[in-house]
This record gives structure tokens, sequence and C-alpha cells, in this order.
């Protein structure tokens, strides 16, 4: 209620319990006039009665809930079940127009108004995360794959000649086929093995580059988050040679946003040379269901560019849901679950050593992955060819998700291109192995219960392994080989 509301409800109800009630109110016009007045996300998180209030002053701002709207063209805002209304807030018109995804829509100023924030709330995010000169970004309704393609059908237009887009090898489809849908030439570059590590061919990028030539390239698509024994790309490096050629740079930092490392790296690669966009996935970063990202840049221009690329509006889910989380937990929130994620990725670790020791494996070293870790398999590996993809289909069917075990020689062909050793970023990488990460939101009880029902099912093959050996057939000894001839 507005003051007027509330000096008419004083001869109502006693004054004193009237002035209290709007005392309560202000408090939460308060949190809501810093974040209009700051664009930055809240350093302490809202309560849910105040995300509620504010999102239902903005929907009252869109037509479709002026009180006696009547509405005569084509998309109003109409929506036939009252339970899609109350999950998207009455926030029908989404965001954008059928020009730019940026843009503001005369139906719908609340709707606009949750857009411009969100986006400026994100920014602040990205700069807190470790990003400090990062200058624009937007929230995009498209996973990341969608969103690194959107980036670079916004190049095609700056080098209309480019059809090459130069990639160290990292064995994620979406990323690859971003490429091919996109209608470009992935150029691979295998990896060079460092020790256990996966690093960038930073030579045989360089060859590319002399041997295409600059006009032909679209630009050096490269990966920060990435599944070990890959690791980061080398950004410093990458982005100093992009500059010195003339060619843009797009990186994929799919979920590098709760990674100080990742986020560094982007940082330092902007400050020595060349990136022009960085994408990030919002449910991997910001625990949002799936279908965002946010795509970021050093240059305002060139962000706002991507955005005049989107064709149409665009739902606002995205953005309701980031905002809705940010405002949850406000910056010092999101810190804290950043540090509890490194906390509990030293802990995933020692774990994993611990347990690849029981059993005569040993933990990958891969310091220069700050997210995920890898145990080999060798063991499994000479047992049998099958035991390694047995222990995958074992964890899986006691609910352990997100750890992948990878096996040797494995082939995938996409989009006609076939990668030999998919899944382990190389053609010929030495181990099997398996892998698991410490990201934001995972606790110390999931550590401890992947780990226990990890040593149940090595534990379990291999005495399944032991007794299928003892069963089968002995071979004839060289004594009853002799006789027989």
């Amino acid at each position: 209620m507005n003051s007027e509301n509330f000096t008419l409800s004083e001869k109502i109800v006693s004054p004193s319990y009237i002035r209290q009630g709007s005392q309560a109110r202000r408090s939460h016009e308060q949190l809501i006039r810093h974040l209009l007045e700051q664009g930055k996300c809240p350093e302490e998180g809202w309560s849910e009665s105040t995300i509620e209030l504010f999102l239902n002053e903005l929907a009252v701002m869109d037509s479709n809930n002026f009180l006696g709207n009547c509405g005569v063209g084509e998309r109003e805002g109409r929506v036939a079940s009252s339970l899609v209304a109350r999950r998207h807030y009455r926030l029908i018109h989404g965001i954008g127009r059928s020009g730019d995804i940026a843009a503001i829509q005369p139906k719908a100023a609340g709707s606009s108004l949750l857009n411009k924030l969100t986006n400026s709330v994100v920014l602040d995010i990205l700069k807190l995360a470790g990003v400090r000169s990062v200058a624009s970004c937007f929230v995009v309704p498209m996973a990341t794959g969608m969103s690194l393609t959107l980036c670079f059908l916004t190049l095609r237009h700056r080098r209309p000649k480019a059809r090459y887009i130069i990639w160290p090898r990292i064995d994620q489809k979406s990323c690859f086929k971003a490429m091919i849908t996109a209608g470009f030439e992935p150029v691979v570059v295998e990896n060079v093995l460092e020790g256990d590590e996966l690093r960038t061919d930073l030579e045989a990028v360089e060859r590319k580059m002399e041997e295409l030539g600059a006009e032909n390239i679209l630009c050096v698509h490269s990966t920060t988050s990435c599944f070990a024994p890959r690791v980061p790309d080398r950004l410093e490096e990458l982005a100093t040679l992009c500059a010195k050629y003339n060619i843009p740079h797009i990186v994929n930092n799919a979920y590098g946003v709760q990674s100080s490392k990742c986020m560094h790296l982007i940082q330092q690669g902007a400050r020595v040379g060349r990136i022009d966009a960085f994408v990030q996935s919002l449910d991997k970063n910001f625990m949002v269901p799936v279908g965002g990202a946010i795509i970021a840049g050093f240059d305002e221009s060139f962000i706002q560019e991507i955005s005049k690329m989107y064709p149409g509006r665009a739902s606002a889910s995205p953005s309701l849901d980031v905002l809705i989380t940010l405002l949850t937990l406000g910056a010092s929130g999101y810190k804290k679950l950043l540090s509890e994620r490194k906390e509990i990725y030293l802990f995933l670790a020692q774990e994993l050593k611990s347990l690849a020791s029981a059993h005569g494996e040993r933990l990958l070293h891969t310091p220069h992955n700050p997210i995920s870790l890898a145990m080999s398999l060798d063991g499994l590996q000479a047992e049998s060819d099958k035991a390694v993809t047995q222990l995958g289909s074992m964890l899986f069917t006691r609910q352990v998700s997100g750890a992948r075990v990878i096996p040797l020689g494995k082939e995938q062909t996409i989009s006609g291109h076939t990668f030999r050793g998919f899944m382990s970023h190389s053609e010929a990488y030495p181990s099997p192995y398996l892998n698991a990460a410490s990201a934001v939101g995972i606790t110390r009880e999931d550590v401890t219960l992947c780990i226990k029902r990890l040593d149940k099912c090595l534990k379990t093959l291999k005495k399944e392994l032991n007794v299928a050996k003892s069963s089968s057939p002995a071979p004839p000894s060289s004594q009853e080989d002799t006789a027989g001839e």
C-alpha cells in the first residue's frame, strides 16, 4: 500500500498498529530501492516475502495484468492455466523485442525492468567471481552450446571470408556441434600430454593460424572448465596469439564462474591479449534449471551486437530464476558457496587418493584443473577390457550420478568427424580412469557416500572377475601338449 492508503487504514485499525505495519513495509521497499539504485547483488540475501513482493510489483506493471486491459493483438500475454501464470509470477511477456533481446517492451515495463536488473546483477557477480574488467553481459534463454553458436554467427558478419574455427580439443559434444551448427569447419588441435595432464598445444595452434591465414579463421574457441585429466586452456598465451594475428577469441567457460582459477585466466587473458566473449551456463554455476547462459565480454558494443543477433523475443524464465536465486543468496551467500566448493574439492581429492591407493590405483596429478579429478583404472583394465565400462554401469545403478568412467580406445563420430579415444580428450591417453568433480552445491555427505559406493563397486567387481577367472578351464600344461604330439 502507498502512504495514502496507510493513512486511510488508521481510521479502521489502531494508528499505532498501522504505523508498525507501514514501517515493516518500508523495510522491504528499502531493499528494493537499493537494488534499483545500485543494480548490484545485495550483500545479504533477501527473504522470500521481499522477493515475492518485488516480483508482484513488477508483474502489475505489465499490460496483461492491467485492470480493464483490452488486448486485441496476437501477443497479449494470455495464459490458459492459472498454475502456469503463478509459476511465472504472471510475468508472461518474456524479454526483448523482435529485433533485440535486450530491448524494452512497451507492453511490459515490469518484465523489461526484470531483464535489465538481472543482467546488471549477473554482471556484478561475474566481477565478484574474478573477472573485474568485464564490461557487459546478458542472460540468454539457451544453454551453453547454442549460446556459443550465437557468438559465432555474430562474428560471421564481421569476418565474411572466414570458414574455420581453431579448437583445442575438448571431448564434449555440444561445444563441437556449436561450431558445426553455425556453419563453420572446426580445426581440431590435439592436446599435449604433460605428466598426467592434457594441455594446450600452443605451437600447433600458431601453425594453424599461419597455415590457414588469419582472414580465413573466424576465431579461436578455447575452454576453461573441463574434465580431468584435461586442464583449462592456456588462455593468456592463446589471447596473446589472437591479438598478434588479429583473430577473435571466444571462451567456453561453461561451469567456470564457480572457479576463481578459471575466472582469473579469463581476466588475465583479456589483460594481456584478446578475448571477445566468454560464455557460461546458468544451471552449472547458479543451481537453477537448465536452459540459460550468460554471454559476457570486455567490449560492450560487441556484446550488444550479439544480443541483437538473437531473433525474436525470448523466455524470461532463465532471467527470473537466476535473479530470484541471487537475491536469495546475496553476494555473501554466493561467495560462501564458492568457498565451500573449494574446501570440498580438497576433501574429494584426499578421499579419492586414499581409495585409489587401497585398490592399487592412483589419483592422477592434475593440479591445473580446479574442479575435476581423475583416478586411474589400470588394474581393472588389466583384468578385463569390459571391466572399466562395467564399473560405470554399476555406479549408475547405485545412484552415483556425475561420475564418468573413461575406457581406452573409444571412437565417436560427430558430424562427420571421428574422434579416437573419445571422452579422454586425446587420441591415445595412456590410462583408463574415473572422473569426479567438486561443483558448486556439493556437500561432504555427497563425497562420503560416493566414495563408499565406489569402494563397494570396485570390491564387488574384482570379486566377480576373480570368480570368473577361477571357473574358466585351465590351459593345458606344456607336458600335456608334448604328449599329445
